[in-house]
């Protein structure tokens, strides 16, 4: 039998789940920096984003985030921006839900932002207009079919 070597299996590279991000300092953007909200994932840690100066931008997540921080279409990000390049920019930090009405409340963030809060927090129940996803049929429209 050969002598184990290493440090542990592949649960150690995953690494522990640490909760050290639960009372973290609320961080504002600075010159060079955008808030913005990710509008889809493209993988290869690639996301495309709608910035809040109304540019989408590609976005690359650095490595630090890689594999660590979990990005999903709707998270509200700050991303560092390019000198050289306007259309592409660098994910620096994930706010959390709460840390994004935060925000809204600071108004850093436009009122005509929609925050997703995951499937809770994305549909209101007091929300009634057009964007009904049912349609009510009465009898005779069925018969006429």
């Amino acid at each position: 039998m050969p002598k184990n070597k290493g440090k542990g299996g592949k649960n150690r590279k995953r690494g522990k789940n640490e909760a050290d991000d639960e009372k973290r300092e609320l961080v504002f953007k600075e010159d060079g920096q955008e808030y913005a909200q990710v509008l889809r994932m493209l993988g290869n840690g690639r996301c495309e984003a709608m910035c809040i100066d109304g540019t989408k931008r590609l976005c690359h997540i650095r490595g630090k985030m890689h594999k660590k921080v979990w990005i999903a279409a709707g998270d509200i990000i700050l991303v560092g921006l390019r000198d050289y390049q306007d259309d592409k920019a660098d994910v620096i930090l994930k706010y959390m839900p709460d840390e994004a009405r935060l925000l809204k409340a600071y108004g850093e963030l436009p009122d005509n932002t929609r925050l997703n809060e995951g499937i809770a927090g994305g549909l209101d129940e007091e929300d009634e207009g057009p964007g009904d996803d049912y349609i009510e049929f009465e009898d005779e429209d069925i018969d006429k079919i």
